[in-house]
């Protein structure tokens, strides 16, 4: 299963008004399931529900809070471990230093217009 690896915060900025997170969960869970994929939404700081660590809220879906790391050094160090992934994000460096192994590289709003295919 192809993994997707979200840069949550930047995903959520990437509309006015911005997607609340716990919208943005659900409706990339549906899209991941429909999809066959597995959805990995990182968070700077706490995650929905005040997470702070990794949680998997299904066999697809993890939600991953940083704490006090940033999202973009997580998502740095832990997309190149699967390569052939995909990376969702609009952050220019967070793609040139994350998004050399993966299959996909995605802008924070062109995946919010897929979350409804």
């Amino acid at each position: 299963m192809t993994a997707v690896f979200v840069d949550a915060r930047n995903v959520l900025r990437s509309q006015w008004p911005n997607l609340p997170e716990e919208e943005l969960v659900e409706r990339a869970r549906a899209w991941a399931a429909r999809h066959g994929r597995s959805i990995v939404l990182v968070f700077d700081g706490k995650a929905p529900g005040s997470l702070v660590g990794v949680q998997e809220l299904d066999e697809g879906t993890t939600l991953v809070g940083c704490g006090g790391e940033s999202a973009d050094d997580w998502l740095i160090r832990e997309v190149p471990r699967h390569p052939g992934g995909w990376l969702v994000t609009s952050d220019r460096a967070l793609r040139a230093a994350a998004g050399r192994q993966t299959e996909r590289v995605i802008g924070g709003g062109s995946f919010l217009r897929e979350l409804d295919d």
